[in-house]
């Protein structure tokens, strides 16, 4: 997909999105690896995420014409589907991770109607079990899944045959192979890189 890489760049330069091959990083899923993304950040940068929602904007118009309405995933996606909303002239509503212990029991808030085609909006997919849990979640309570959205995904082939078994369509801003030309050669070992990424990806 040819998308630009600007925004991308712009994160890598402010620290949100990290490469490295001598420490590395603990995913809360126990994976080690030697990336990791804290795209939170991109909340208190205005001009990163001016960027960020421009270049999301055409994506969702290119790849999910006909989606009623965004779905942010608790508790990073918020922010973002919020923001592409607005962008977007839609409404938004966004999935907890679990149905309320009390009042009405939801795990979809926002007063969306059922019955309407909505779009999980993701900062990050790695293994897809958020988004995956969100889609469930929606179609419990009446609502037609098009398909999930993310800033950044690491393209492991976990999340594919999460997706796959769902029938659920995924595209993201960026993707892995984006990340590669912008990798300093002299800081990081980008073979390290694509060997990590190999041995968990879709394309290996």
């Amino acid at each position: 997909m040819n998308v630009t890489t600007s925004g991308l760049q712009m994160c890598m330069e402010k620290g949100f999105l990290q490469v490295d091959t001598k420490e590395g990083f603990v995913w809360s899923s126990g994976m080690q690896s030697p990336m990791y993304c804290d795209f939170r950040n991109v909340f208190s940068d205005v001009t990163v995420r001016r960027q960020l929602v421009s270049e999301w904007k055409e994506l969702i118009l290119r790849e999910f014409a006909g989606v009623d309405a965004v779905i942010g995933t608790a508790t990073a996606g918020i922010p973002h589907a919020s923001w592409l909303a607005e962008e977007l002239d839609l409404p938004m509503g966004y999935a907890r991770s679990k149905p309320k212990a009390h009042g009405l029991g939801k795990q979809i808030e926002g007063g969306i109607g059922r019955g309407v085609k909505v779009l999980i909006v993701e900062d990050l997919i790695s293994t897809g079990g958020s988004s995956a849990n969100a889609v469930e979640a929606c179609t419990r309570e009446g609502y037609e899944v098009v398909g999930i959205t993310s800033l950044f995904s690491y393209g492991l082939q976990k999340a594919v045959e999460t997706f796959a078994e769902l029938e659920v369509e995924a595209h993201s801003l960026y993707q892995f192979d984006d990340l590669l030309p912008l990798l300093d050669g002299d800081k990081v070992d980008v073979r390290a890189v694509k060997e990590w990424h190999k041995k968990f990806s879709s394309s290996k």
